[in-house]
């Protein structure tokens, strides 16, 4: 029981602090799940961090969900998740109950700036991280630039280049194991 209650904590801290987000919330799981906790390696936090963008949801709960299965199961992703979420419940519950107040607030306004300005940050630094850890070679590369510039540039739907990236990358995996073959 107790390794379930430092899986809702350590979730509930992360969902506190964390704005912006799961793309935001990266640098924080890193240092905390994989570094400081070692309930994974990085390798299994950006997989698990590839799943959680492919399934319905919410990155950020469905990373804390796959992690908090690993530690402990059913309940241990029922713990993390709830850990995760309860936080963003009750902020929100505070602010929808202030809100005729809140939004007018200069103070908010600024407040939620400069939030947004810190977000982008740490969302510019889990893109870096995930490029580092995942482009490993030409091929990569191109996949990772064709897809930028597909989303960016074209307007295509992540829904379409996710199955496309999926199926390039199992592609590049098996004719790699072939030549390793010969």
């Amino acid at each position: 029981m107790k390794e379930l209650f430092e899986l809702f904590f350590t979730f509930a801290k992360i969902g506190f602090f964390t704005f912006g987000g799961g793309y935001a919330m990266l640098p924080m799981l890193s240092r905390i799940v994989a570094e400081d906790k070692k309930w994974a390696n990085e390798e299994e936090l950006l997989n698990f961090y590839a799943i959680a963008q492919c399934t319905p949801g919410l990155i950020a709960v469905n990373t804390a969900t796959f992690i908090g299965a690993k530690q402990k199961g059913v309940a241990g992703a029922v713990f993390a998740t709830l850990g995760l979420i309860l936080p963003g419940v009750l902020i929100m519950t505070l602010i929808a109950a202030f809100l005729h107040n809140f939004g007018s607030s200069e103070i908010v306004r600024n407040a939620f700036s400069g939030i947004k300005i810190a977000a982008c940050a740490l969302v510019t630094v889990s893109a870096f991280k995930l490029a580092r850890q995942s482009v490993t070679g030409i091929i990569t590369g191109l996949i990772a630039a064709s897809s930028f510039i597909g989303v960016a540039i074209f307007g295509i739907s992540p829904v379409l280049i996710i199955p496309v990236v999926a199926v390039l990358g199992v592609g590049k995996a098996i004719i790699s194991h072939r030549k390793g073959l010969s």
